[in-house]
């Protein structure tokens, strides 16, 4: 009989033990995605995202707020799903500025080599 009430103590404390960290271990994901969300909203930012993608920008922006509201109201699975979101966005604007800056460096370069062969032209005549 005292085996039996052993065995169903360790099986009770082992499903409180799973339930606990079960509900504790959303918490922490969802801090994390919003964490690493506010970090590539800055660095699209710093990127010239709002310059250059700034729907994309304003999207990240906006679901990020909400994910930090969800996270205020202790709904961690709506906090996190927003700050995916958000990400997305964030490194969606800053690629998008990216390609613009090459973009505009490229036609930069193309004007300086149509510079350098009307001065060689010109040099050869």
């Amino acid at each position: 009989m005292k085996i039996r009430s052993t065995t169903w103590f360790v099986g009770m404390c082992g499903a409180a033990l799973v339930l606990s960290a079960g509900c504790s271990s959303m918490k922490t994901p969802a801090t994390a995605s919003v964490a690493v969300s506010k970090a590539a909203v800055a660095d699209a930012a710093g990127a010239g995202g709002a310059q250059y993608a700034p729907v994309d920008m304003n999207s990240a922006r906006e679901k990020l707020a909400l994910a930090n509201k969800a996270m205020a109201d202790k709904d961690y699975k709506q906090a996190n799903e927003l700050a995916n979101q958000a990400q997305a966005d964030a490194k969606l604007a800053q690629g998008k500025a990216d390609s613009s800056k090459a973009q505009l460096a490229a036609a930069a370069l193309q004007d300086d080599i149509r510079v350098l062969r009307e001065e060689l032209s010109r040099a050869s005549k």
